[in-house]
């Protein structure tokens, strides 16, 4: 229910309706660059639709759309569509949950299961780890049981049920894997203290106050005006997207919204109409491991670094749809890009080339590492997300590659024993090789040669 996209942004200011960056970029220029940077998908039938927003605070920059709601009626896609936003769910799972800690109904550093029946098989899990993905379970999405269940309604806790006998990924704040069972268990745990439903409770607490009047719980029979369709790529075209029962991304990924709305909730999060001062510290404070290291996954929401700038972050991706939230905090700046579709147009693409254009590409800067990079060479593994993974690190003149399966990556240098390629970092010591995917923490052993 995710996919992984990044970033960046520069010093901006909005001089007026017309006018959109710090050296003053015309919005009918920035229009005319996402123009040509989508309008091809769309041509050649690679995107069914897309929407995107650009706002400073409140202030339109650029709200758009892009071809078909429907593409067997040809229904063209309006602006205030709405869309299945697939995990950017997740960091409004995650502000409720911190209102209830606020009201003292829920404790971040009990065990989740003074809540929630769950078998953690002898091992504490606090409700912070369910939220920072460090918790170790099992993730739904990536068992082959889950394909039995999704187009079917059961009981919640059936799911459950056959996640608890599976082995853990790892020891509970030892690495970060993405998980939905975390959040799907977090939307069971607001039910039980709250006594109403996810869906009621999020209306009222969240869409409500953010004045999202839009946006709501996603449903597979209900018909909502301008509710955008999802497809996803077939072999060779577009084709109509999967069945899903919206019983199972939940509150790991059930929401649907328009590219407004969300704009509106990143204005209310993140000026303070919906968490305290210290329930949003809390919300933006990032996962911290066993090894006393730190992670960029916070609560529901990525806290990145990219054109020198902080960037808050979330992508979602679920049968059909993509969508992608960033916010740069610094400028008050949303881009927004929700696609009805799933294939080769990545909304964080697009949202990058709206960030380069309005804040200029970002350079990356190259430093040397001047000691032996043999020591570093060699084949490493361990758990990734729904898999064993495996890298081979190599060295070829004066740099290092990775390699895992059949792709090769040529890493950059940054400081001390970490080396970088996108929005991947590196980090050697000892005999184990950190792996930071910032939507991943991984702890990967070298195999004797």
């Amino acid at each position: 229910m995710k996919y992984i996209a990044f970033i960046g942004v520069f010093s901006i200011v909005l001089l007026s309706c017309k006018t959109n960056s710090s050296d003053s970029l015309p919005t009918s220029a920035l229009e005319s660059s996402i123009d040509s940077f989508v309008i091809p998908y769309i041509d050649s039938a690679k995107a069914a639709g897309v929407a995107v927003a650009v706002f400073k605070k409140s202030e339109k920059i650029i709200l758009k759309s892009y071809g078909f709601a429907d593409l067997e009626f040809k229904t063209k896609l309006p602006a205030d569509a709405s869309f299945e936003i697939g995990s950017v769910t997740k960091q409004f799972t995650a502000a409720a949950i911190l209102q209830l800690v606020d009201s003292g109904k829920i404790n971040l550093d009990e065990d989740f299961t003074k809540y929630i029946k769950f078998n953690t098989q002898g091992r504490k899990i606090s409700v912070r780890r369910l939220m920072d993905h460090t918790s170790g379970i099992r993730g739904y999405t990536e068992m082959a049981a889950f394909g039995t269940l999704a187009p079917f309604k059961y009981p919640k806790d059936t799911l459950l049920r056959i996640v608890e006998k599976e082995k853990f990924d790892f020891e509970p704040g030892d690495a970060l894997i993405y998980n939905n069972t975390a959040f799907f268990i977090l939307g069971l745990i607001l039910e039980k203290v709250t006594g109403t439903s996810y869906e009621n409770y999020v209306q009222k607490n969240l869409f409500d106050k953010a004045g999202m009047k839009n946006s709501y719980y996603c449903s597979e029979s209900k018909i909502t005006a301008n509710r955008a369709h999802g497809y996803d790529m077939g072999e060779h075209s577009l084709q109509r997207a999967g069945y899903l029962d919206h019983s199972w991304p939940y509150s790991a990924g059930s929401l649907c919204s328009t590219a407004e709305d969300l704009v509106k909730w990143n204005d209310a999060l993140h000026h303070g109409r919906i968490l305290s001062e210290k329930m949003y510290t809390e919300f933006l404070t990032t996962a911290e491991f066993n090894n006393g290291e730190k992670g960029k996954y916070a609560k529901g929401i990525s806290v990145t670094i990219d054109h020198a700038k902080k960037m808050l972050q979330h992508g979602g991706g679920i049968f059909g749809f993509l969508s992608e939230n960033r916010y740069y905090p610094s400028e008050d700046i949303s881009i927004i890009v929700l696609i009805n579709s799933t294939g080769p147009l990545d909304p964080g693409k697009v949202a990058n080339h709206i960030a380069d254009q309005l804040f200029g590409k970002p350079k990356e800067a190259t430093t040397s590492y001047n000691r032996d990079l043999t020591v570093f060479t060699g084949t490493y593994s361990g758990r990734g997300r729904g898999e064993d993974i495996m890298i081979t690190i190599t060295k070829k003149d004066s740099v290092l590659v990775a390699k895992r399966e059949d792709k090769e990556s040529t890493l950059n240098y940054l400081s001390g024993t970490t080396w970088k390629k996108d929005y991947e970092e590196y980090t050697f010591r000892g005999n184990e090789l950190f792996l930071d995917q910032v939507y991943g923490y991984l702890v990967l052993k070298k195999q004797d040669r």
